[in-house]
C-alpha cells in the first residue's frame, strides 16, 4: 500500500513540472524511484530475505521521524486523519508486524 501511495504522490508530482515548475521533476522522479524500491523491499520481504526485513524496518523509522518532524514544524503539513494513518499508523504497523523473526508464530 505505502508503495502504491508513492506512486500516485509521484505520478501527482509531475503534471507541475510540465506546467513549469522544474523542481517538482525532481520531486516526482525521487518520489517514484522510492515507491520502486518499496516495492523491491515489500519481494524481498515476501521471500523472507532478512536483509529486506531489516531494510524495511530502517525506511519505515526514517518515514516515522519524517512525520514526527513535520508534525512538529508549522510548515503546512497537513494534520488530518488520513495523513495520520498513511504517514504514522501505516508505518508502525509494518514495523511491528516485521519485528517478528521468520519463525515465530503471531
Amino acid at each position: 500500500m505505502q508503495s502504491v501511495f508513492w506512486f500516485i504522490a509521484g505520478l501527482s508530482a509531475l503534471p507541475f513540472a510540465i506546467a513549469g515548475e522544474a523542481f517538482m521533476a525532481g520531486l516526482g522522479l525521487a518520489t517514484l524511484l522510492l515507491s520502486v524500491a518499496t516495492l523491491v523491499l515489500g519481494v524481498g520481504v515476501l521471500r523472507r530475505r532478512s536483509r529486506a526485513r531489516a531494510l524495511t524496518i530502517a525506511l519505515e523509522v526514517v518515514c516515522l521521524v519524517g512525520t514526527g518532524v513535520l508534525l512538529l514544524l508549522p510548515v503546512g503539513f497537513n494534520h488530518g486523519l488520513v495523513s495520520l494513518m498513511v504517514n504514522a499508523a501505516l508505518p508502525i504497523a509494518v514495523i511491528v508486524l516485521l519485528r517478528k523473526e521468520l519463525g515465530q508464530a503471531f
